[in-house]
């Protein structure tokens, strides 16, 4: 079987996900790591926003990297955080979050493993407010 993936962006093709003000182009490493790997461009649906819910995602890593725009997160470790072009953050596994906003031009690499992981909602740090 060949291993060696290559994806071009004009043949990118998004699709609504987990979410759905965001559609998410597979890069096909999933497929050729038997589902150990999975890495995405995901972009944000121009004019819907966020649903900023408390959760959790059941993976061993999970890494986001901002192309474009910006997104903003809350982390119960970390507090808010805003992402622009080039910024990045590694959410530890298991770590309380949610997404408070994003803009109409986000798009952000994700690269996580496993490729697919449950995710569950979960109530608000006593840190934070709900």
């Amino acid at each position: 079987m060949k291993k060696t993936v290559v994806r071009h962006a004009s043949d990118a093709d998004f699709e609504i996900g987990l979410r759905p003000f965001f559609a998410y182009r597979d890069l096909g490493v999933k497929k050729v790591t038997a589902g150990e790997i999975g890495a995405h461009v995901i972009r944000a649906v121009p004019g819907t926003h966020a649903e900023p819910q408390w959760h959790t995602h059941d993976l061993s890593f999970q890494l986001v990297y901002v192309l474009r725009g910006w997104v903003e997160f809350e982390y119960e470790d970390a507090g808010r955080v805003r992402l622009e072009p080039g910024s990045s953050v590694y959410q530890a596994p298991g770590v309380r979050h949610r997404e408070i906003a994003h803009s109409d031009d986000l798009e952000l690499l994700e690269i996580t493993a496993p490729g697919e992981f449950a995710t569950a909602l979960v109530s608000a740090p006593e840190s934070v407010s709900a």
